[in-house]
């Protein structure tokens, strides 16, 4: 299936979205507006509206408002004082339901801190038009097997990110976990993935980094755009770094058996046992110890897999040949003067 037909069917999907939500009495922009909203954040500021509608505060702003609020759609949030403005979470469940995700957990309450990191991302997917964004775990899981359908590199479900809970039957996948959007290229080849900084220690970045390593080998080029909240700029020197050991710095095989022994030794004894007899703290300076607890964390959840896919150098071929990029981006928006609280949700 070509490229061309894949952006059709997205396309496609997401135009019916947008008539059943048309349906409940919302023009056509409305609707389209909407439809970001459920399936990237659940809330919004009125300035997105009049973005993506290019429009002025006016009439036509105040009259979708006060439908959604009115009809018991959405419920407007008021943070600090009302000069400083509001936010309106999307909570009804038709809604939800009529593009296919009644159980979405953006239509659940949250802290202020969690609104205001789905702004941010709702900000990040509106600004970039020139893709097609995945939001919901069964849009991006149907996309990326469907787009790799056949031939040598299809894709399995056991090679997209996941997190696996429980044994045998008990057994619950979660794909897509980390529940950053993904944007399709509407022309050309180059997919986008979303990273929202909300630490400034890059531990989960690291994760999201291995959880990542075998969808993006098989894309011809991608971005990792991440997403910097003011209060997190200087922070950005350590997520570099963690590029360079994720990405940049394969692990060597011998170093991967090694690690290995020690991990299932770790999980086998008492949690004060000896580490087995081999140079820990040489593997722990060639590699780091952040490093190294991202590889315990990751060989925990896919077994010796996790280290297998540590050894290989294909993204960071992509990275030196600019078919792979990490780029930074800087939030620089106002979101009602609640920024620094990104991170403590």
């Amino acid at each position: 299936m070509t490229d061309l037909s894949l952006q059709s069917l997205s396309d496609s999907a997401r135009q019916e979205r947008v008539d059943a939500v048309q349906s409940r009495g919302f023009t056509e922009r409305q609707a389209r507006f909407l439809v970001h909203v459920l399936v990237h954040s659940g809330v919004f500021l009125e300035r997105q509206y009049r973005a993506f509608a290019h429009i002025a505060h006016g009439q036509k702003t105040h009259d979708f408002l006060r439908k959604l609020v009115g009809r018991g759609y959405a419920k407007a949030i008021t943070p600090g004082a009302l000069h400083r403005g509001r936010l309106y979470h999307v909570h009804y469940k038709p809604l939800y339901r009529a593009i296919g995700e009644p159980d979405n957990r953006h239509r659940k309450s949250a802290t202020l801190g969690r609104f205001v990191e789905r702004l941010m991302v709702l900000d990040a997917v509106l600004d970039e038009t020139s893709c097609t964004w995945l939001g919901a775990e069964r849009d991006k899981r149907s996309h990326f097997i469907l787009a790799r359908s056949s031939g040598a590199e299809r894709l399995r479900d056991q090679d997209l990110p996941r997190l696996v809970f429980g044994d045998g039957d008990d057994q619950t996948v979660r794909y897509f976990p980390d529940k950053m959007p993904i944007g399709v290229p509407r022309e050309g080849w180059r997919y986008v993935f979303l990273y929202l900084m909300t630490r400034e220690a890059p531990d989960d970045f690291r994760v999201f980094l291995h959880r990542h390593r075998e969808l993006l080998s098989t894309l011809y080029e991608w971005s990792i755009r991440i997403l910097v909240p003011h209060r997190f700029l200087k922070a950005a020197a350590l997520y570099k770094q963690a590029v360079r050991e994720e990405l940049m710095t394969p692990l060597r095989p011998r170093d991967a058996d090694d690690l290995a022994c020690l991990f299932r030794r770790r999980r086998d004894t008492a949690a004060n046992a000896a580490d087995p007899p081999f140079e820990v703290a040489e593997v722990t300076q060639r590699y780091g110890r952040a490093r190294l607890r991202t590889l315990r964390r990751t060989w925990e959840q896919d077994g010796d897999q996790a280290l297998w896919s540590a050894q290989s150098p294909t993204l960071r071929d992509h990275l030196q040949t600019d078919r792979g990029r990490i780029e930074f981006v800087a939030l620089n928006r106002q979101y009602l003067q609640l920024s620094q609280l990104v991170g403590v949700a």
